[in-house]
């Protein structure tokens, strides 16, 4: 998710953006929970490593979803989301989102978290705006992907985030990825800003259920 979208918003997850969904407006009303579980390594070269991770459950419409270390360090934060899907050679999944950071940083915050395929083509983008509070200033993170799938189980492509949780000058990060899935396990790598002494590489890993 790159050029002017990527340049507008580019955030600080490693997360493969699911494939967009049937309708689930038109999905049976006993549609089952499904859930999905993805731990981040992050490596960046200018500061000590350190592990992040996500955790999203959803059934039919609605998206709960909990982070820890994403917004900022030693941060957690909970949302409340609603997805809606659609398409047939075009596919799309839009899911706004609402919640709270708390720890390191604390605030109320906004989002969405959207994605669109077409073939071997996806591309996919999550943002989200933190309301300022107190001392801190406001800020938009956002991470975007635009991927191809050669063969079903590697997805390729760019990488693009927008965050300060490195700290240092640059706020956004670009690079590139792939992603290798076996059955419902999926293992990937981004690096961004390749070459640079502000390089970040990411190890993902995971599972849905």
């Amino acid at each position: 998710m790159l050029a002017a979208l990527t340049l507008a918003a580019a955030g600080v997850r490693a997360q493969e953006p699911p494939p967009p969904a049937p309708d689930a407006a038109a999905q049976p009303a006993g549609a089952p929970w499904t859930f999905s579980a993805t731990g981040y390594w992050n490596m960046p070269r200018e500061s000590g490593d350190y592990l992040s991770g996500i955790f999203i459950a959803e059934k039919s419409q609605l998206h709960l979803e909990a982070r820890a270390n994403y917004e900022a360090k030693h941060s957690q934060s909970a949302f409340l989301g609603w997805s809606f899907s659609g398409g047939e050679t075009v596919q799309f999944k839009a899911t706004p989102i609402v919640g709270f950071v708390w720890g390191s940083t604390h605030g109320v915050i906004g989002g969405l978290e959207a994605s669109v395929a077409y073939k071997k083509l996806d591309y996919y983008i999550e943002a989200e705006y933190l309301d300022p509070n107190g001392a801190e200033p406001g800020y938009l993170y956002a991470w975007s992907e635009l991927g191809y799938r050669p063969i079903e189980w590697l997805r390729l492509g760019l990488v693009a985030q927008r965050t300060r949780i490195y700290g240092g000058d640059r706020d956004l990060q670009r690079g590139g990825f792939f992603q290798v899935t076996v059955r419902k396990v999926t293992a990937g790598f981004y690096w961004f800003n390749p070459g640079s002494h502000e390089q970040v590489a990411i190890l993902s890993l995971g599972v849905s259920f």
